[in-house]
Parts: C-alpha cells; sequence; structure tokens
C-alpha cells in the first residue's frame, strides 16, 4: 500500500495501548486503512478501522452487537489462514465500541493502483497473479472462509519482490454464519460479484472463482468486462449480457471462460483452473492440441499424491473440471468443450504400462527399471485389408505408416521406418534416435479397472518424473469400451533433450487390459498427437488374443 497523506482524524491517536496510527492508506465502504506502528513490537503495520455501524443505518442496537460480534470472529478465523499470498493479520483490539484489524503492512501497491499507473498487463503476469491468488483462496476456502470481495483493490502487489497478497476480508464470509446481505444490504463490489450471490442464493468458494476470473479480464484489457454507466446496467450485464474474453487474454481466454460459467455446477473448480494457468506460465508447454474425450461422460477428479502406477509415466494429477452430463444450452456447451480441450491437450505420457525406465519415460512404478528381452521375433507386415483380428479397425492406414502383426497379439500402424524395441512385457515402436516413442503393452485384467490405475499412475507422477506436470486423467471409451485417457508433460531424461509429452489410452478388451501410449518432445507434440491418434485408431487385437 502506498501511504497518503495524513487526514487527520484518527491520526496519532493509540490504540489498545499499543498501535500508534500515523496516517491514513485508504478508506472503502466497510473502513479505512491506517499505517501505524505496533509500540511494543517496533514494527509498521497497517490497521484497518471497520464501520459497521456508517454501513447498517437503521439497524437495531441488538442487530448492530450481533454483527459487531460476527465480524470479530470473522476477523479471528481469518487470522488463522497461513499462506504467502493472504495478508498476515496480526490482532484484532476494540477500541469505541468497534473492531479494529491489524495486518501486516505491505510495501508496494494495489492491482487498482498499478492498473491506473502503468495499464494492463500481458498473459503470463495475469496468469502468474491469479495462480497465486487461487492458492491463496485454496487455502481459505479449506478453512470455509469465503472471500467475497475479489477485485484489484484488494490485491496488493509487493514492491522488489512482487509477491501477490490478497487482503481486505471484512466482508468475508465463515461457512455456517450469517451474512450481511442475508440482512437486506449487499455488500462487495457488482462488476465482479457472481450471479448467484446477485439472485440472493446461497454461495461457496464458486463465487470467488467467478470474482477471480472477472480480474483477470481486468488484468489483461485494464477494465472490468462488466463495467456499465449504471449498477442496473452492470447487474444486467452480469446476470445477461454475452460473456466473450477480452483480445488480449490469449492463452488465458479458456481460464477465463471456464471461470465465467454463470452456473455454478458450470463453472470450472478450482483445480482445473490452477492447472490452466499453470499452462499459461509454461508457454513451451501449453496445450493446444484437442484430446478426444466421451462429452456424456464427466471428466474425474483425480486426488494427488498416492496410488498405484501402471503407466509409462503415472503420476500426480489434479482434480479435472467437471465436464457436466446433463444437456446444456449450444453455447455453454461449446464453452465446456473448449474449456476442456485446453484443459487435457497439454498432458503426456502413457497409462497402461506397470513399469518405469527412467532413460525413457517408461517402465515400472516403483522406480525398477524394466530389463530388455531378447531380440523378439520380428513381427509380419500385413497389408491394410488383411483379417488380422474380429476386433480390428477399420480406420485406414494413413500414408507414410505401416500396418504391423505384432507378435505380442495385436495389429497397429506404426510410421515407416520405425523400428521394434522389447522391453518385456513392453512392446516400443521407436523413431530413429528415439525422439518419438510408442508403446504397448497388453496384461492381465486388474479389478481396479482402466480408470482407477490411471487416476494412482498420474498421482505418483512427480516421484516417478522430474517436473512432472499438467497431468490428467478423464474417462472416455473406445470403440464403445470403457477407457481411461492420462497424459502429462515431464522434463524428460538427460538424453532427450528437453521435455515430454505422453499421450496414453488403456481398455479392456477380450479378456485383457491394453495400453497404447506416445512419448514426444513437447517441441513436437504436433506430431506426436497425430502418431498417438492413428496408433489408437488402427490397434486391433490378433485372433490369438481372442
Amino acid at each position: 500500500m502506498k501511504p497518503m497523506d495524513s487526514f487527520g482524524g484518527s491520526g496519532g491517536r493509540l490504540l489498545a495501548g499499543r498501535y500508534q496510527l500515523v496516517s491514513r492508506l485508504g478508506r472503502g465502504g466497510m473502513g479505512t486503512v491506517w499505517r501505524a506502528v505496533d509500540k511494543l513490537l517496533g514494527r509498521d503495520v497497517a490497521v484497518k478501522e471497520l464501520h459497521i455501524d456508517e454501513g447498517l443505518d437503521g439497524m437495531s442496537a441488538l442487530d448492530l452487537q450481533q454483527q459487531h460480534e460476527r465480524t470479530l470472529r470473522e476477523a479471528r478465523t481469518v487470522a488463522q489462514i497461513k499462506h504467502p499470498n493472504v495478508i498476515v493479520l496480526h490482532d484484532v483490539v476494540e477500541e469505541d465500541g468497534r473492531p479494529w484489524i491489524v495486518m501486516e503492512l505491505v510495501d508496494g501497491s494495489s492491482l487498482a493502483d498499478r492498473l491506473a499507473a502503468e495499464g494492463p498487463v500481458g498473459p503470463s503476469e495475469a496468469a502468474r497473479m491469479g495462480f497465486a491468488l487461487l492458492d491463496a483462496l485454496r487455502v481459505a476456502h479449506e478453512r470455509g472462509v469465503l472471500h467475497r470481495d475479489i477485485k484489484p483493490a484488494n490485491v496488493l502487489v509487493e514492491a522488489g519482490t512482487g509477491r501477490v497478497v490478497l487482503t481486505d476480508f471484512g466482508i468475508a464470509q465463515v461457512t455456517g454464519s450469517t451474512t450481511i446481505t442475508e440482512t437486506g444490504t449487499f455488500v462487495g463490489s457488482p462488476e465482479y460479484t457472481a450471479p448467484e450471490r446477485m439472485s440472493g442464493q446461497r454461495t461457496g468458494p464458486e463465487s470467488d472463482l467467478w470474482s477471480l476470473g472477472v480480474l483477470l479480464c481486468t488484468l489483461v484489457s485494464g477494465e472490468s468486462p462488466f463495467r456499465r454507466d449504471s449498477l442496473g446496467g452492470v447487474l444486467h450485464a452480469v446476470v445477461f449480457d454475452e460473456i466473450r474474453p477480452p483480445a488480449a487474454a490469449g492463452a488465458l481466454a479458456p481460464a477465463i471462460e471456464g471461470l465465467l460459467q454463470r452456473d455454478p455446477a458450470l463453472r470450472l473448480n478450482g483445480d482445473g483452473a490452477a492447472r490452466m494457468l499453470r499452462m499459461c506460465l509454461e508457454p513451451g508447454d501449453t496445450p493446444e492440441i484437442p484430446l478426444e474425450y466421451t462429452p456424456t461422460q464427466p471428466a474425474v477428479p483425480v486426488t494427488t499424491g498416492h496410488g498405484v502406477g501402471h503407466g509409462p509415466g503415472h503420476g500426480a494429477a489434479t482434480p479435472v473440471a467437471p465436464v457436466p452430463s446433463r444437456r446444456a444450452p449450444r453455447r455453454r456447451t461449446a464453452l465446456i468443450a473448449a474449456v476442456a480441450v485446453v484443459a487435457l491437450a497439454g498432458l503426456g505420457a502413457g497409462v497402461a504400462a506397470l513399469a518405469l525406465d527412467r532413460g525413457d519415460g517408461d517402465g515400472d512404478s516403483d522406480g525398477k527399471a524394466a530389463a530388455t528381452s531378447a531380440p523378439a521375433k520380428e513381427p509380419s507386415k500385413t497389408p491394410p485389408s488383411g483379417k488380422a483380428s474380429p476386433t480390428a479397425s477399420k480406420t485406414a492406414v494413413p500414408d507414410g505408416y505401416e500396418l504391423v502383426n505384432d507378435p505380442a497379439g495385436f495389429t497397429i500402424a506404426v510410421p515407416k521406418g520405425f523400428s521394434r524395441e522389447v522391453k518385456a512385457p513392453r512392446v516400443y515402436y521407436n523413431s530413429p534416435g528415439n525422439e518419438f516413442r510408442i508403446g504397448i503393452h497388453v496384461q492381465e485384467l486388474d479389478p481396479k479397472g482402466p480408470l482407477q490405475l490411471s487416476q494412482e499412475a498420474d498421482a505418483r507422477g512427480p516421484q516417478n518424473y522430474p517436473g512432472y506436470r499438467s497431468g490428467q486423467v478423464i474417462q472416455t471409451e473406445r470403440q464403445g469400451l470403457p477407457a481411461a485417457l492420462w497424459a502429462f508433460v515431464w522434463n524428460g531424461s538427460a538424453d532427450d533433450g528437453g521435455s515430454r509429452q505422453t499421450y496414453d489410452l488403456t481398455w479392456n478388451e477380450a479378456g485383457k487390459m491394453y495400453d497404447v501410449w506416445v512419448s514426444a518432445p513437447v517441441v513436437s507434440k504436433t506430431e506426436g498427437k497425430q502418431y498417438f491418434d492413428t496408433a489408437v485408431d488402427t490397434f486391433s487385437v490378433s485372433a490369438k488374443q481372442n
């Protein structure tokens, strides 16, 4: 906060025999913030004087007292939130029958001041700020605290460090408590307020996420997308007007679209938003390739930090934003699809192999390198019209590919020039120099099924793959059979020369579990995705497997 000149008033007074007010930093609808000195500890602090009685004219003395007590209780609850991107609350004191909240003094300016002085920021910087705020909200929401007034004026940026600090929890709501809104007075900033709050519905963390989406729009464009000439115009815009991310949003647009879903049930959740913002922070890994999924099935949340790996890179995953199964209006469906595409497209590494080889990103999930078997019998080349199996794909073999009938019991189309390698029980088809790797694993059925195994493997990604990121698992299908699609990006091995991206599909068929994946350099992910699509589309189980 940039100090302002002293305005007299309470300036110079001593609160609770400890906090010496120096100068006024700013004033808002709910209170005035003062620069002060903690005389006991000899440090500068910020003190917020709450204007409860001014905001609630006409309330009875009992109502004022109840609101006073509620504010103190909520302030003390917020003081328990420990996060580097949340303002630190040191103390709550009472003076003149009103609460005063003592906070850390952040040496910097608010986002509102920064935007006014310097103009909009780029998508990457907006994503950095949004990611920090999102993590702060995650901690607050876990403690049952809703901020309810996220806007540029309530976000500070520390000078020198760029640390983003969420402040002004003055109208925060603790789960289960009565809010000021319920007494008949609206609090908050209409341009940043979620539609459900506008309509008086009970709100949750989703409302804070909406506000964050508006904030991201403001950061890249310079003003709120709902700014209008009148309060009525603002309310109409929030509830009814078409919402389009600003042109300056760039790679941030899908995250904004997902956060600004009017239906809270369709809104991008915190984990999905974090994933998208993280992608914007990693330009080289920003996804642009859509992964196929079944629109009538929801994307499946994945718990981070535990599970059993079963692929070339199963690891930690973050919950995926839900793709609703119910029918939605056409425009909303298209919007959700766009969000899902971007959320899923930057993923990498395979799903079904039960081993991890640190050298190529495939192998035992417990870190035991898979032994390379003796040279296997060469696969036979099968013409596209050959009868490889009763489940053979009808997809034509593209130019530049050849259909091989592998001794392991499957048929697949691979690019010409790829060589076969066996690391039992996996089969690989590698490009010259191993730049691209197609992996296939045929194994016994597992009672957990492809989806759970993929989730557990994804949860172990950070343990098994240096730099594991953008991991996602979704429920889908292959030729009518339930399947799991998993993908992620990791740093690659020393021999890979850079980050790698892998796409992986696992499904059960003919009494076996099948896994097909492709690992490719991130810089060549478009080509890798083409190899993956062709491998999955042309894969079939040989007759002897049936």
